[in-house]
C-alpha cells in the first residue's frame, strides 16, 4: 500500500521550477538563521569585552606642558582609580596598545607619540561589585581636571539593541520564507490534483478515503521539498564555512566586524531549515489536498 502512494503521484514535468524556488528559499533560511546566530555570538562578545571595564580619558590640556599636565594627571586618576572600591585593576595603556587602538584608522605605523591623543587608562571592574559611578567621575574630575569616565554602557546599549534587531529581522525573515514555502507548496498541490483530476477522480469513486489520497500528495511534495531545501542550504553551509577559511588562510577581518564564519555547532543548526521546510510541505500538502478533496468530491 506504501509503495503505490509513490506511483500515484508521478513527478511532473514541471517540478524543476518548484525545486528550484524551494531550494532558494532554504537557501535565504539558512542565510537568514547564521546571520542570526552571528548577531547573537557578536553581541555576547560585545558584552563580554566591555562589561565591568571602566576608561578614563585624560583629554590633551589647552594650557602648560603637554606631556607634563598630562603624565600628572594620569598618576592622579589612577590614585583615585585603585582607591576605589570595586575597582580592581587600573593602568595606563602603553605606546604599542595606543598604536593597536589607532591602526584600523591611520594605517600601521602611525607614530602615537607625535599625535595630540588622549592618555587611555584601563580599569576593571570587581565581578559582582557596585562602583557609584556618578561619583567616581566627580573625583576623577577633581583631582584631573581634563579627565573624563567612560563606563561602555552607552555603547553596550547601542550594540545590544543592533543585535537585537538583526536577529528580529532574520526571524521575521524566517517567518515569510515559511508562509512562501507554504504558499508554493499549497499551489503545486492544487496544480498536481488538477493534474492528476482522473485518477484522484477512480480512485475516490472506488471508496479511497480523503486521508488515503492526501498521504500520497503530502509523501510527493515533503520528499522533494526535502532534496531541494538540503540543496539550497548546503550551499549556504558552504559559503559560511568558506567564510570561515578565508580566515584561516591569513587573510585579515575587516575592523570593527564581527566575524562572518559559524562554528561547527552553528553550522549543524542548519540542518534545522530543511526538516522544517519538509514538515511546512508535508502539514500544507495535506491540508491543501483535503480541503480541495472534500470541496470537489
Amino acid at each position: 500500500m506504501t509503495r503505490s502512494f509513490g506511483r500515484l503521484v508521478p513527478r511532473e514535468k514541471g517540478a524543476a521550477p518548484l525545486d528550484l524556488v524551494i531550494a532558494v528559499m532554504a537557501f535565504l533560511a539558512a542565510l537568514a538563521l547564521g546571520a542570526s546566530m552571528l548577531a547573537a555570538r557578536a553581541s555576547e562578545g560585545w558584552r563580554a569585552g566591555l562589561a565591568d571595564h571602566v576608561t578614563v580619558q585624560i583629554l590633551v590640556p589647552e594650557q602648560g606642558d603637554v606631556n607634563t599636565v598630562m603624565a600628572n594627571e594620569v598618576e592622579a586618576a589612577l590614585v583615585v582609580l585603585r582607591a576605589t572600591p570595586g575597582i580592581g585593576h587600573a593602568a595606563p595603556l602603553s605606546d604599542k596598545e595606543m598604536q593597536a587602538l589607532v591602526e584600523p584608522w591611520l594605517g600601521k605605523g602611525a607614530l602615537v607619540a607625535d599625535l595630540p591623543l588622549p592618555r587611555l587608562i584601563d580599569g576593571s571592574i570587581v565581578p559582582g561589585a557596585a562602583v557609584d559611578m556618578s561619583s567616581l567621575a566627580a573625583r576623577l574630575k577633581q583631582a584631573a581636571p581634563d579627565a573624563e569616565l567612560d563606563d561602555h554602557s552607552h555603547w553596550i546599549a547601542r550594540l545590544s539593541t543592533l543585535a537585537d534587531s538583526i536577529q528580529w529581522s532574520a526571524l521575521g525573515v524566517l517567518v515569510l520564507i515559511a508562509i512562501a514555502t507554504a504558499s508554493t507548496v499549497a499551489f503545486a498541490t492544487r496544480a498536481g490534483l488538477e493534474a492528476q483530476h482522473e485518477m484522484v477522480a477512480l480512485l475516490h469513486q472506488m471508496g479511497a478515503h480523503a486521508l488515503f489520497i492526501a498521504r500520497a500528495f503530502e509523501r510527493h511534495y515533503a520528499l522533494a521539498t526535502l532534496g531541494a531545501s538540503l540543496a539550497g542550504a548546503s550551499i549556504a553551509a558552504t559559503l559560511f564555512a568558506l567564510a570561515g577559511g578565508l580566515e584561516f588562510a591569513g587573510i585579515e577581518p575587516v575592523p570593527f566586524l564581527p566575524p562572518i564564519a559559524l562554528k561547527l555547532s552553528e553550522l549543524a543548526w542548519l540542518v534545522a531549515v530543511p526538516i522544517v521546510a519538509t514538515a511546512i510541505a508535508w502539514i500544507t500538502a495535506r491540508l491543501s489536498v483535503l480541503a480541495a478533496v472534500r470541496e470537489i468530491y
